[in-house]
C-alpha cells in the first residue's frame, strides 16, 4: 500500500532574516513561529500523514520553506538549485531525507533553477513556472526527468508573485484556485475558480475533500466549503509576512511504497 508521509522542517533560528521579494519587511516572532509549524505538522498528522522531518538548516533563514528544495512524481525526486543563491545551502538536507524514503534522485544542474514553490502537479499533470526563481534551463531539466515517467509538463509565466503556487493550487478535482490579480494566465488553466483572497490561492490535499487552508482566509474557506469541501485552516502568519505558505511548508510523498 502506498504510505503518506510529509517531509517537514523545524524553522531556522534566523528565520526572521528570510528573504522578502514583493513585499515590505516586517519583523518575524520566531516564537511564535514556531507554535505555528508545530500545530501546521499536528494538523497534517491528524488528518492521516506521517511527518517526516529533515535535518534542519539552521544557518539557512529559509529553510523551513521545505518544498522549494525538491520536487518528487512518483518515487522519482529532483532536488531543485534555488534561483536565489542564498538558499543553495538547504538541498543536501532535504536530498539526504527523500533518499531515505527510498525516492530515486536527481538533481538540477548549472545553469538551471528550479524551486519546487514553481511546481503544481494535478494528476499527470506538472505545471511549471517561469520566472525571479525558476528559469528555462530549470523547466527543460525537469521536463526530461518526468515526461519520461508519463508526466505532461506545462510552462506557466509568474511575473506578480514569487513562485507560482503563491498564485494558484488545485482542488481535488483538478480545478486551479487562485486569487485573480496575482495570476498571470489564468486562461491556461483547463478550469479556473477566481477566490476572494490572496491567501485562499494555496491549498494543501489532505484527503476526502479535506483542505489545509490558511487562516487568513476565511472567505475562502467558506466559499470551497460551500462546494462541499472540508477547510481545515491553520495560522501561519508569520510564514505569511517571509511570502510563505501552506503548500511552502512540507512536501506530501503519496506514492511511496512501504
Amino acid at each position: 500500500m502506498p504510505s503518506q508521509k510529509a517531509l517537514i522542517r523545524r524553522p531556522s533560528p534566523r528565520l526572521a532574516e528570510g528573504l522578502v521579494t514583493h513585499l515590505e519587511r516586517t519583523p518575524v516572532d520566531l516564537d511564535l513561529a514556531l507554535v505555528q509549524w508545530e500545530a501546521y505538522a499536528g494538523a497534517l498528522r491528524t488528518h492521516g500523514w506521517e511527518t517526516v522531518e529533515a535535518e534542519p538548516a539552521d544557518d539557512c533563514p529559509d529553510s523551513v520553506f521545505v518544498e522549494d528544495a525538491v520536487v518528487v512524481f512518483r518515487n522519482v525526486a529532483l532536488i531543485g538549485r534555488p534561483g536565489a543563491e542564498s538558499r543553495r545551502g538547504e538541498t543536501a538536507g532535504v536530498e539526504e531525507a527523500v533518499a531515505r524514503l527510498g525516492c530515486s534522485v536527481n538533481w538540477v544542474w548549472e545553469p538551471g533553477t528550479l524551486d519546487g514553490g514553481d511546481v503544481l502537479k494535478v494528476g499527470d499533470t506538472i505545471y511549471v513556472g517561469q520566472g525571479g526563481r525558476t528559469n528555462g534551463a530549470g523547466i527543460q531539466q525537469l521536463r526530461a526527468t518526468f515526461e519520461p515517467l508519463g508526466a505532461r509538463v506545462v510552462a506557466v509565466p509568474v511575473s506578480k508573485v514569487l513562485h507560482l503556487k503563491s498564485a494558484v493550487t488545485a482542488l481535488p478535482d483538478g480545478t486551479i484556485i487562485g486569487y485573480e490579480p496575482l495570476v498571470d494566465t489564468p486562461s491556461l488553466f483547463p478550469r479556473f475558480l477566481a477566490v476572494p483572497e490572496e491567501g485562499g490561492s494555496h491549498v494543501v490535499l489532505l484527503g476526502g475533500g479535506k483542505l489545509l487552508m490558511a487562516a487568513s482566509a476565511p472567505k475562502t474557506a467558506d466559499l470551497l466549503a460551500g462546494l462541499g469541501l472540508e477547510p481545515v485552516l491553520v495560522d501561519i502568519s508569520e510564514f505569511e509576512k517571509l511570502e510563505g505558505c501552506v503548500t511552502c511548508l512540507s512536501v506530501r510523498l503519496r506514492e511511496l511504497y512501504v
